[in-house]
């Protein structure tokens, strides 16, 4: 129970864990913040500090470069080195000194006995305070921005080497910008009332640029609101909207796949727009309550129906031709991601990549022999890597003849060539890839 520790406290331990023992920041996180008595305000500083300390931890560590001169030992003396550093360099309302003087309540309260960690903490963050922040050489241009962006030099030269470096630079900047507080509209109602609700309720709400059915909040805490509990609205990033947007719903009672459904946000967008029913799979049945939650909350249930399986195995449950438009929101990298959940930066390799390329070419090729002709096969991936996207699209083709790609127009948007990337720096959107098959008759 984290009930009566302070937000640092809590940044502390959630950072120990993800750092130390690597678990995720967003599970950790949010197990600290709900058993906690934080007000609003604390909670709000406690996610930035442990967020904003994963982010740039690559430059935090570099700015430890010849100012630790002793073995640090105890396992919290570096996550709280890492997040006083991140709370001196970026957040400029809180003077050094208040950082100092918590820091070294947190090193008592973490220490051991008679451990000599406050002495060591104060120390450096002292000597950091008169030296100032360093980077590489400029010369040296992959390390120059893998530090000043903290990203691994492997993901930077990748990017270089795909995007360039003017495109490398401006995805890398963006990516360490806050992430945007987006929720979509349910089908179902009255968006104007919905927005006018917002409004009212203080989040200041903007139309999305991407979508018409999506909206750029001015803060969190929407998931305590009445709109979402009565189901008028769930969370769901921009571009991961777009995804559905894709497909073309007409009057008929289409019997959709959704072959990679969990936690539903794209099952439940496809629910609320059409007239048949949609078949939500994923391998674990843990996940599919997920899915069935958020049906029930934006009432759709009764046109989602779950199955726990592998969709590799498909076909094996499921008549060839069977479903007028399937899905395929394939597992990936999340590369574009790396704003919303910065350890992905350091956990992902290139061999990552290709491993996941075979997994996503595999549910492809299974699914693709339920779709009727005529039928709409979207394809879409969180990540903006060449090996997931259009690497899967080229050998997909090639092993499907019968299969072409279909330009695709969006409520904002529009592809001709029926593959749309949305990059990360594009209005601090989430990076995503979709691509659109139709099977020829």
């Amino acid at each position: 129970m984290s009930i009566n520790k302070s937000a640092r406290a809590i940044s502390l331990e959630t950072l120990i864990r993800v750092l130390a023992d690597g678990s995720y920041s967003n599970i950790s996180l949010n197990n600290s913040l709900q058993h906690s008595s934080l007000s609003l305000t604390d909670q709000n500083l406690a996610t930035r500090i442990v967020y904003g300390t994963i982010q740039y931890r690559l430059f935090l560590e570099y700015q430890l470069k010849g100012l630790v001169r002793t073995k640090i030992t105890e396992k919290y003396l570096k996550p709280l080195l890492l997040m006083s550093l991140y709370q001196i360099i970026f957040l400029d309302k809180v003077p050094n000194r208040a950082v100092l003087d918590e820091a070294n309540k947190l090193a008592k309260q973490f220490g051991r006995h008679h451990s000599s960690g406050y002495r060591i903490i104060n120390g450096i963050l002292r000597s950091f305070i008169r030296r100032g922040v360093i980077l590489p050489d400029k010369k040296d241009r992959i390390r120059y921005l893998s530090i000043k962006e903290s990203v691994p030099e492997w993901l930077v030269n990748y990017f270089i080497n795909n995007f360039g470096i003017k495109k490398t630079e401006s995805v890398l900047t963006s990516i360490n910008q806050p992430a945007k507080n987006s929720v979509r509209i349910s089908s179902l109602v009255d968006s104007k009332q919905v927005f006018a609700k917002l409004k009212a309720d203080g989040y200041e709400p903007q139309w999305s640029n991407l979508s018409t059915h999506d909206v750029v909040l001015n803060h969190g805490g929407i998931s305590q609101s009445d709109l979402f509990k009565q189901g008028k609205l769930t969370i769901q990033d921009e571009a991961a909207s777009l995804v559905v947007e894709a497909f073309n719903f007409d009057q008929e009672a289409d019997h959709v796949l959704d072959a990679c459904s969990a936690p539903g946000g794209k099952t439940v967008q496809i629910a609320e727009n059409i007239k048949g029913d949609v078949i939500a799979l994923d391998i674990h049945e843990k996940k599919l309550n997920l899915v069935r939650e958020n049906a029930r909350r934006m009432h759709v249930e009764d046109r989602v129906k779950t199955k726990a399986c592998d969709a590799r195995k498909a076909p094996e449950i499921f008549k060839p031709g069977e479903f007028s438009k399937i899905l395929v929101d394939a597992p990936c990298s999340g590369l574009g991601l790396l704003r919303r959940k910065p350890e992905i930066r350091y956990t992902k390799s290139l061999q990552d990549l290709r491993n996941l390329q075979k997994i996503q070419l595999a549910i492809l090729n299974s699914v693709s022999s339920l779709l009727k002709e005529q039928g709409e096969l979207v394809y879409s991936t969180c990540s903006i890597s060449i090996e997931e996207n259009e690497q899967v699209v080229k050998q997909f083709l090639r092993q499907h003849p019968s299969y072409k790609l279909e330009p695709f127009k969006l409520s904002k948007l529009e592809s001709e060539t029926g593959m749309l990337k949305v990059m990360p720096d594009l209005d601090g959107n989430d990076g995503f890839f979709i691509a659109k098959f139709k099977l020829r008759g």
